[in-house]
């Protein structure tokens, strides 16, 4: 029996909030529940979700006003406690606008909305949230973005490669991400954003598992 608790939060906006639900409690089998923006506390939870769509409706930028709300206090405390918290898509961009990542998410490239599977390689296996893949193995996942360029400067690059900060590259980078990054994990290793959608990727029905094995893993990581 898994003691993971994941809370999904929920924002106006949210669109693979239930997905995510769906992933954790219904094919993983942790203890899930929902997070209203507006509580104060992520409460008992052990694992925290911050789902894609668009928060807020996307105004202003990706995830610049879903960092100011009631809940988002709470999960600052938690990650700097040593909390594991995950962004995916909308939710990397948020983590990006709290500071818990570096670096921010521009428009794609190509000004367009982007919606396919797209291959990943595994460049750190040696995460919570990577240790059930292989080093270098590709695997399959879903994106649906308009600002999934992951940007950051010279130094910060530096630091994220040193620091074996880098989870996934794209193999074929699909929005002109800097280093073709598709995911990163925090210098703590407790906090990770990725573009792609591993929740969308869980499922046997849906003809494709890669992402499964990064959401089993964060269940079992949990003592």
């Amino acid at each position: 029996m898994s003691r993971a608790k994941v809370g999904i939060v929920v924002f106006p906006g949210s669109n693979c909030d239930h997905d995510a639900y769906y992933a954790f409690k219904d094919l993983v089998g942790t203890d899930t529940k929902f997070l209203w923006h507006k509580e104060g506390s992520v409460g008992d939870r052990n694992i925290i979700v911050l789902p894609g769509g668009f928060s807020y409706g996307d105004y202003l930028r990706c995830g610049a006003i879903a960092r100011f709300s009631n809940i988002m206090q709470d999960i600052i405390r938690f990650a700097n406690n040593g909390g594991i918290v995950i962004g995916i898509c909308n939710g990397f961009q948020v983590l990006c606008e709290l500071g818990l990542l570096p670096g921010a998410l521009l428009r794609n490239e190509n000004l367009k909305f982007i919606c396919k599977t797209v291959t990943l390689k595994v460049e750190n296996n040696k995460s919570i949230f990577t240790y059930k893949y292989g080093i270098k193995e590709e695997i399959d996942i879903p994106i649906a973005h308009g600002e999934g360029n992951y940007y950051c400067d010279d130094e910060t690059l530096t630091e994220l490669t040193a620091n074996n900060q880098i989870l996934f590259t794209y193999s074929e980078n699909p929005n002109g991400s800097r280093n073709s990054i598709a995911g990163i994990q925090n210098v703590r290793r407790n906090v990770m954003g990725m573009m792609p959608h591993p929740e969308r990727a869980s499922d046997e029905k849906l003809g494709n598992t890669d992402g499964f094995r990064l959401l089993q893993g964060l269940s079992e990581s949990i003592i």
